[in-house]
């Protein structure tokens, strides 16, 4: 059975000169008082080929959009009876899918406002030249097309389960705002925001809202990887460039072809990593390590970064080049401090999803421990949030409300609080300690130690032992390149 054919595939077969089966075609409805204007122009875009429904009168015009759909219709403004502006208003409301463009002998700028304030895609003086009209209307064309595939994957997305932006907060709204204006666009984006903010799944959720989103997602920790690793991994090598390169590979950069690549903490890249970025990005060219020919390669970038790259410039720990590239289109995520309102929301729907995770039936969030949630500075942002409903969940599975003193530990004292109320050995403070740095430095044993203030090596003894103990989970990734056994 033949597969039905998407706006997206008739664009392109009509820009292609290919004959469409008149059901295909695009309707367009014209409104031209003027009997050889209205011959020409329905000639014009018959020519195309369109369905062309073409009345002289506003009256006519407002029958035909009660009686059929369209895809595109042209007024002109100045019709007998029923004008053009009062068609048009009449027109958003009743197809707002349909593409509106008005068309008049007398432009002015006012008029010209008015009905782009009334839902107009474009306005368009006389005489008008038929392959410029024609090129209007497949432009306005082509951005129907585009905002019926941004509301079919938003449909996907919900009913697919991909992680979701939640929250009513103003700050969010606004951010959510900026996601969709930039989200079918090609421009680089750069995602700053605290640890634990959730930038990973805004850049999940820019990347559903594209014309990539059937394409590849390919996700890089910078700062998982040291220098070289991390040069193979994004550009690829040729067999034989290096001890260990038995064969050739592909780079991130090319298995992310036609779809985005994310750089998480891209502010801990080094610099020589920095300069290849840079050309990879002006060139839109990868060469890979040990090559001698650049491949071209066609993908969208999005940035995130933690830190101010803007002080990192200032300092000369990030190139100022490098920072413009990547600094097109910044999106902050607000910390969960500055969307509070959005805290009880986040965390029923952790809880549910705990649950079931679990397979235990959730427990209820009194309204008690909500205040002191609510009053909480969560540094650790949503994430620190997910992980305390998680934890809570587990330890009062059963239960019919999470008590309240689950979230003592949760003041300005910190997790001594809990070490003090719980009575803790000093060894078991240690060593939620040493795992609540390792987790917030994302499995990243070099910068954990460093944190700690302890060797490397100290770290991963401890590490070891709390293993072999049973006390940490084996699978606990680690992003360095020493294993623990």
């Amino acid at each position: 059975m033949a597969r039905p054919m998407s706006d997206r595939d008739t664009a392109a077969a009509l820009a292609a000169g290919e004959a469409l089966d008149p059901v295909l075609r695009p309707r367009v409805l014209l409104v031209e008082d003027d009997p050889t204007s209205r011959k020409v122009l329905q000639r014009g875009l018959e020519s195309v080929p369109y369905q062309v429904d073409a009345v002289a009168t506003g009256e006519e015009g407002l029958r035909c959009l009660g009686a059929q759909l369209y895809d595109l219709a042209l007024f002109d403004l100045n019709l007998p009876g029923l004008d053009g502006m009062a068609l048009l208003s009449a027109a958003t409301a009743q197809q707002p899918d349909a593409q509106l463009i008005m068309i008049t002998g007398d432009a002015s700028v006012e008029t010209a406002i008015e009905a782009m304030r009334l839902g107009a895609y474009d306005y368009l003086r006389k005489p008008l030249h038929i392959p410029e009209l024609l090129v209007v209307v497949g432009r306005a064309l082509e951005e129907r097309a585009r905002r019926r595939e941004v509301a079919r994957l938003r449909r996907r997305v919900e009913q697919e389960g991909m992680p979701t932006l939640i929250g009513q907060a103003p700050a969010m709204k606004r951010m959510c705002d900026l996601i969709e204006r930039v989200a079918p666009s090609r421009a680089t984006v750069l995602i700053i925001g605290e640890t634990g903010t959730g930038k990973e799944i805004v850049a999940q959720t820019i990347h559903a809202l594209s014309e990539r989103a059937l394409k590849p997602f390919v996700t890089v920790q910078c700062s998982a990887l040291s220098e070289s690793l991390l040069e193979s991994e994004l550009f690829g090598h040729m067999k034989g460039s290096f001890t260990g390169a038995i064969g050739t590979r592909r780079g991130l950069f090319e298995e992310a072809a036609d779809g985005t690549l994310f750089l998480d903490e891209v502010a801990t890249l080094s610099p020589a990593i920095q300069v290849k970025l840079l050309r990879t990005l002006q060139e839109r060219r990868v060469q890979r390590v040990g090559a001698n020919q650049p491949i071209p390669v066609a993908f969208r970038l999005i940035a995130a970064t933690n830190v101010d790259l803007g002080a990192e410039v200032a300092e000369g720990r990030f190139r100022e080049d490098l920072f413009y590239r990547l600094n097109v289109f910044p999106i902050r995520v607000p910390p969960l401090r500055e969307r509070s309102v959005d805290i009880p929301l986040l965390a029923s729907f952790f809880l549910a999803r705990a649950a079931e995770r679990n397979g235990v039936l959730p427990p209820e969030l009194s309204p008690e421990l909500l205040t002191q949630m609510t009053a909480y500075k969560w540094p650790g942002n949503v994430r620190e949030l997910e992980n305390f409903i998680e934890r809570a969940v587990i330890m009062y599975s059963g239960s019919r409300t999470i008590p309240v003193k689950a979230a003592q530990w949760r003041s300005d004292a910190g997790p001594v609080a809990l070490a003090v109320s719980e009575q803790w050995t000093l060894e078991r403070l240690e060593r939620e300690f040493i795992l609540e740095v390792l987790k917030e430095k994302e499995g990243n044993v070099a910068r954990a130690a460093t944190t700690l203030g302890i060797d490397r090596r100290t770290l991963f003894r401890k590490l070891r032992q709390y293993r072999d103990r049973g006390l940490i989970d084996s699978r606990v990734p680690l992003a360095q390149s020493e294993p623990l056994a």
